[in-house]
């Protein structure tokens, strides 16, 4: 049976408003200590927000604005992700990126943004010819004056880091309440929160909401920031395309804009995007005609082969953006903490993040009581440059359902998806489990294999 909040009276230490990626990380970081946490969220499965949606670089933040938190905490997320990746499997590529100058005024920008990476503790980006671009990148369009390169900027998987951090949080101890929706609440000698699906009641509360922080603060009338959804539309290539591009290709920011990105994925495709467009609606992650018109136009200046390419997928996320520039994170009276403001590096972040709203946590009182070991995890790997269960003969050895293959897009295996089923934090929806397992988001987007994913999902 199902854990439900109306059935206890249970108070808990700490209660955390969202299960993206931020939520999840401050989840597992307060897991290591004997407190008693809830994450709360609205959708049925951990990430199924902001999440998972986003352009999966791993940051060294060397663009960000120097003194900020954000460069901070980017800065340390960065280590942390990444050392954290190599320790449970998640897939990472270390690919390095190109700043590319198309124009006057960004190449005179290159030795800015160099600067503004030594001021952000930074110090390996090095400025290229056009000649070393091309060299680099052969199929680059025409046009290149030069590039800042940035060896450290690297792809990651971006959804297997929040199902883990929501799992070692889990097996920690920590209750992830799912398809609970905070819709009031209640100040007193402790903080009761008033959800589709009961009270929860806890000492200290964290908003990490994302999209919906500024509501959640208004719910404890306060009106620091407004969040404006900032929507990013996304082309992904065919995986065929791959080869066209072997780093991330960056804009050199100038006085019209950050502009787009084309970049390889660690899954084998390649992405053309993000757009930027300020919306009112927080629901609206539709693509539209001009924003498709709009990537068109750039990727055949930046890469004009690739649109030569099958389009695999068209999506788009919507971000946090807020009118301050910086991460909006900070504590409030009656031991409640808001994490707002975290837009594109908040996967690289996350981490970092979670050590600091634990710091604050303890500012505001909570006892963080004995440390406690994190369970020791293995993720399944997704990335395509590392073996894949259908390629390891020792796996199928052990259980042949690795080399059934049930979505022959991907090469996802009746195993890994029979895995992800019977793991401690199982997908409810096709969407999560192709998250997990990639069956369903290749070229076919699920025309072949939706029918058995579902009997599956169904049957668990």
């Amino acid at each position: 049976m199902q854990w439900n909040p109306r059935m206890s009276k249970k108070i808990y230490d700490v209660a955390i408003i969202g299960a993206g990626v931020v939520g999840t990380a401050i989840a597992r970081e307060l897991s290591k200590h004997n407190i008693s946490i809830a994450v709360l969220d609205a959708h049925s499965d951990v990430g199924d927000g902001t999440s998972k949606a986003n352009t999966a670089i791993l940051h060294t933040g060397f663009d960000m604005v120097p003194g900020s938190l954000e460069s901070k905490l980017v800065a340390r997320g960065y280590h942390l992700l990444r050392d954290y990746a190599r320790e449970t499997g998640i897939a990472v590529e270390e690919l390095g990126a190109l700043l590319v100058a198309w124009s006057q005024e960004e190449h005179d920008n290159l030795a800015k943004l160099q600067a503004k990476a030594v001021e952000n503790g930074y110090k390996d980006s090095v400025i290229i010819s056009a000649a070393d671009v091309y060299a680099r990148e052969p199929h680059l369009g025409p046009g290149a004056l030069g590039a800042l390169y940035v060896p450290g900027e690297w792809i990651i998987d971006p959804w297997t880091p929040i199902v883990a951090f929501a799992t070692q949080a889990k097996l920690n101890g920590a209750d992830i309440l799912l398809s609970t929706a905070v819709i009031g609440v209640t100040i007193g000698a402790h903080n009761t929160l008033h959800t589709t699906n009961g009270d929860v009641e806890a000492h200290h509360v964290i908003n990490a909401a994302g999209l919906y922080s500024d509501e959640i603060d208004g719910v404890f009338g306060i009106k620091d920031f407004t969040v404006i959804p900032r929507r990013g539309e996304l082309m992904v290539f065919d995986k065929l395309s791959r080869t066209l591009i072997s780093h991330i290709i960056l804009p050199v920011p100038s006085s019209m804009g950050k502009g787009v990105l084309v970049s390889p994925t660690v899954f084998g495709n390649i992405m053309l995007g993000p757009t930027a467009q300020n919306l009112d609606d927080k629901t609206d992650s539709g693509s539209s005609e001009d924003g498709m018109k709009f990537l068109r136009e750039k990727g055949s200046k930046i890469a004009p082969e690739l649109l030569d390419e099958e389009i695999t997928a068209i999506y788009a996320g919507l971000r946090a953006s807020t009118e301050h520039s910086d991460f909006q994170i900070r504590s409030h009276e009656n031991k409640y903490i808001t994490v707002g403001g975290i837009r594109s590096t908040g996967l690289t972040a996350s981490m970092a993040i979670a050590e600091h709203v634990k710091e604050l946590l303890v500012s505001s009182g909570l006892s963080l009581g004995a440390e406690k070991a994190l369970p020791a995890i293995t993720m399944p790997n997704l990335g395509e440059a590392f073996t894949r269960p259908y390629q390891d003969e020792k796996a199928i050895a052990d259980k042949s359902g690795y080399g059934e293959i049930i979505c022959h897009c991907e090469r996802a295996t009746r195993q890994e998806v029979l895995d992800a089923l019977e793991s401690p934090l199982p997908p409810t929806t096709l969407g999560g489990l192709g998250r997990r397992t990639r069956a369903g988001l290749g070229r076919c987007q699920g025309f072949y294999c939706h029918s058995e994913l579902r009997k599956l999902l169904e049957k668990k």
